[in-house]
């Protein structure tokens, strides 16, 4: 039996006036059965997804072989995290595994940068979600201000060395 004939075999059950048989709803199962055998999408770095995006959007459609291939990630100048990433075996089979079936963008860690030792609250990294600009001042996110930064924010905007420098407590923190 495959799963289409499953499922009209379920729905012959239903019968014409009620979907619940014996407590169970007919529907429900159906709907499970549907989901079997659908590939479930795998989760990669926002950095792999652009990989695979650049790869599938070429002029000329880029096989899967090249884009694992070694010699293409130089010529494309991919970033050494992804470089490193791709050649991971398991990440490899993950990288095939989204080529093929489609993916989910992993989320990027977001991070408070504090200045250690500040008696205020006003020792947290700010940055003005109208120009852009950098402050110290209060923790908490508002309308105006944003204080959770991806890494590749805080490198961009020359704030890379936080993460290393004893003047500076860095903490993960929720999206």
């Amino acid at each position: 039996m495959n799963k289409q004939e499953l499922i009209e075999y379920c729905e012959s059950l239903k019968g014409s006036l009620n979907k619940f048989i014996n407590g169970i709803d007919v529907n429900k199962i159906i709907k499970k059965i549907e989901q079997l055998n659908e590939p479930q999408k795998v989760t990669v770095p926002q950095f792999v997804a652009d990989w695979i995006k650049k790869c599938k959007t070429f002029e000329h459609l880029i096989s899967l072989s090249f884009a694992l291939n070694p010699i293409s990630w130089e010529e494309n100048r991919l970033s050494d995290e992804c470089i490193d990433w791709l050649k991971s075996t398991s990440n490899q089979e993950t990288f095939a595994r989204a080529w093929l079936d489609g993916y989910r963008i992993e989320k990027e860690k977001r991070y408070r940068v504090n200045v250690k030792n500040i008696r205020t609250r006003q020792g947290t990294l700010n940055r003005s979600k109208k120009s852009g600009v950098f402050i110290f001042s209060n923790p908490e996110e508002n309308n105006l201000y944003g204080t959770k930064f991806t890494r590749k924010e805080l490198e961009e905007a020359g704030f890379g060395e936080v993460f290393n420098s004893p003047l500076f407590e860095v903490e993960e923190v929720e999206g």
